[in-house]
């Protein structure tokens, strides 16, 4: 048994990555549920090998889950030349970020992002029809370089933090770019494909990936994030605006905790 892993601890790790992938798929958040599982059921191994280890199992579940929005959505067109700009500067900035994690203090960023997240839902609460229509505001020029801005900004933080970039993602294209909750999720999920991509390759190529853990929970990950793809097709924008609240209010009180502790 490799760092004293055996089939029970894989097979609970499993279970929390079904679950990760069902609620990451509708609003994110999925990292408040599979990163702390990770950490509490192997602790004898490296942080940055579990980092990689968990990254696995995101990718392959938010990539299940962006093919299928996108198969799905049918009838609301994705703006596909901002969300690949987007989706490509996040990478880069993405890959950026995790370089840049040993030279700063993340300990720092957590009081801003709180900041962030409380203000996101409070609005969210207030504007009661905030993401229930797809009306897209910006064009031309003005709604690429808004990705460009929102790929550096997000996709930097996702590899340098991390927690609550799919909900960041997920509220910017609603609030910035006038998507709905639906069309806005399949949008946000193209971007962390993205930087999950960029921070696996880095993990990958420093070898602190555990395979044996990492692909079972890929697998658990991927049928979680359809059945939740499904679920908040079916349900609708408003079942995916209550479920980001609760998210939201989860993350704030996590983070708040953290920083306030």
């Amino acid at each position: 048994m490799l760092h004293g892993i055996d089939a029970a601890t894989i097979a609970a790790l499993g279970f929390f990555a079904f679950l990760a992938g069902f609620i990451d798929s509708m609003v994110g958040g999925g990292g408040l549920i599979q990163l702390p599982a990770l950490l509490l059921l192997l602790p004898n191994v490296p942080i940055p090998t579990v980092l990689g280890t968990g990254k696995v199992a995101s990718l392959a579940g938010t990539s299940a889950s962006a093919f299928r929005y996108l198969k799905g959505l049918t009838d609301v067109p994705i703006r596909w030349r901002t969300v690949a700009v987007a989706a490509v500067v996040a990478g880069c900035f993405a890959l950026l970020g995790a370089r840049a994690v040993s030279g700063l203090n993340k300990e720092l960023v957590k009081p801003l992002v709180l900041a962030l997240l409380v203000l996101m839902a409070a609005y969210t609460f207030w504007r009661k029809d905030f993401g229930s229509l797809h009306a897209p505001r910006l064009h031309g020029r003005c709604e690429l370089w808004t990705g460009v801005a929102l790929g550096t900004g997000i996709g930097f933080y996702d590899g340098f933090f991390g927690p609550g970039t799919g909900s960041l993602l997920l509220f910017a294209f609603v609030g910035l770019f006038g998507y709905d909750f639906l069309a806005a999720s399949a949008s946000a999920k193209v971007v962390n494909v993205a930087t999950n991509i960029a921070g696996l390759a880095y993990f990958v190529s420093t070898g602190q990936v555990l395979y044996q853990v990492a692909l079972p929970m890929a697998v658990c990950n991927v049928l979680g994030s359809m059945l939740g793809t499904r679920m908040a097709m079916q349900r609708g924008t408003g079942f995916v605006r209550v479920l980001f609240l609760v998210v939201v209010s989860v993350f704030i009180l996590k983070l708040g905790w953290e920083t306030l502790a």
